[in-house]
């Protein structure tokens, strides 16, 4: 359904959650090395529990090689905190890419200033300023769900 892609990630069992939500809503997950552990890591796969053999995983050596080895037309989302625009304003379709960066640091400034009209955060109202990525994953990638589950339903033929 959706593509979710972790720069440098760096937290094995943060990338093992992630792997479950990937299966659990058909999504891809791209991994951007370097990477700070082994997908074959026992942290990463006790977080993704059984599961984590049938995840859908590719492996980049660059953020730009991942982009080339899709079409143009490919639409990438970029989640971070240095934006004010909220993700729920986002309209995200099926096959689009959402971008998120190594739980230290986030995404490269570099990508942030390339990208600004594609940047969208989580508000955190008060002092809070930044959630867990295995968290932030889930409530974007579920938000968009929910989009694409709404749009289908409201497209679907009603029997009166």
């Amino acid at each position: 359904m959706f593509h979710v892609v972790l720069i440098e990630p760096e937290i094995p069992p943060n990338t093992g959650n992630i792997g479950r939500l990937c299966l659990a809503t058909n999504s891809h997950l791209h991994l951007v090395k370097p990477l700070g552990f082994s997908i074959e890591d026992r942290a990463v796969k006790r977080a993704g529990l059984d599961y984590w053999a049938d995840v859908r995983v590719t492996v980049w050596d660059s953020f730009a090689a991942l982009q080339a080895a899709h079409l143009a037309s490919a639409r990438w989302f970029f989640l971070t905190t240095k934006t004010s625009a909220a993700y729920w304003n986002a309209a995200f379709c099926p096959g689009d890419f959402l971008v998120f960066g190594r739980e230290t640091k986030g995404l490269p400034e570099s990508l942030l200033r390339e990208n600004a009209e594609r940047c969208f955060t989580i508000p955190m109202p008060g002092s809070t300023r930044s959630l867990n990525l295995a968290t932030a994953v889930g409530i974007v990638l579920y938000e968009a769900v929910r989009q694409v589950t709404l749009g289908a339903a409201a497209s679907a033929e009603v029997p009166h």
